[in-house]
């Protein structure tokens, strides 16, 4: 396998959001501004390259009766410690993110890559796979972060572009996760079919 081509896959070809459409939770509920969504990308991402390596060596001894749970048990490790360092070292992120981040652990992303990717491959191509996979999201939640936060507030990661009271506030709620959302994968979409 090609290095480069597996983390471009979960770039572009298996993009978790635009693509394959996993993740949904996080991706609608924490994208109101662009650090937001760059924060949970880069916890998800840290969660993905660490679960995948760790899977990817002990698959062989995992007995196939309790593989899905030691896969939890392994993420969840990943996530307890991505959480306590972004407690430690980023309080506002932390408090801003709050249930989202506990949430990783049964994020279907990382245990689908566990069981798709790691789980059947070496050590290597599973932390690129992660890796890939993890850039994919973090960029994914990102554009929608910065999408959704310039048309509510006019700001781009609190950085005005144009003044807050053009801004429209549906954008930052619920609803404009959806609609901001529905365009970007149609945009992609677009992209992906003219080639």
């Amino acid at each position: 396998m090609n290095a480069i081509k597996i983390v471009l896959n979960g770039i572009l070809k298996e993009n978790p959001v635009f693509v394959l459409l996993l993740g949904m939770c996080p991706t609608l509920g924490t994208t109101s501004s662009a650090i937001n969504g760059l924060g949970m990308g880069i916890a998800t991402m840290f969660v993905l390259i660490g679960s995948n390596t760790v899977i990817s060596l002990i698959k062989n001894v995992i007995p196939d009766k309790i593989r899905i749970p030691a896969f939890v048990v392994v993420i969840a490790a990943f996530v307890s410690i991505i959480q306590m360092l972004m407690e430690a070292y980023l309080p506002e992120l932390y408090a801003s993110l709050g249930l989202f981040i506990p949430l990783i652990v049964v994020n279907c992303i990382v245990l689908g890559r566990a069981e798709a990717f790691a789980a059947k491959n070496g050590v290597f191509h599973s932390a690129l796979d992660g890796l890939g996979m993890g850039l994919g999201f973090s960029l994914a939640l990102t554009l929608l972060g910065s999408t959704r936060e310039l048309l509510g507030t006019g700001k781009i990661f609190n950085m005005f572009i144009y003044p807050e009271h053009y801004g429209m506030l549906i954008f930052v709620l619920a609803p404009g996760a959806f609609i901001v959302l529905g365009f970007l994968i149609v945009f992609v979409t677009k992209l992906q079919t003219s080639k």
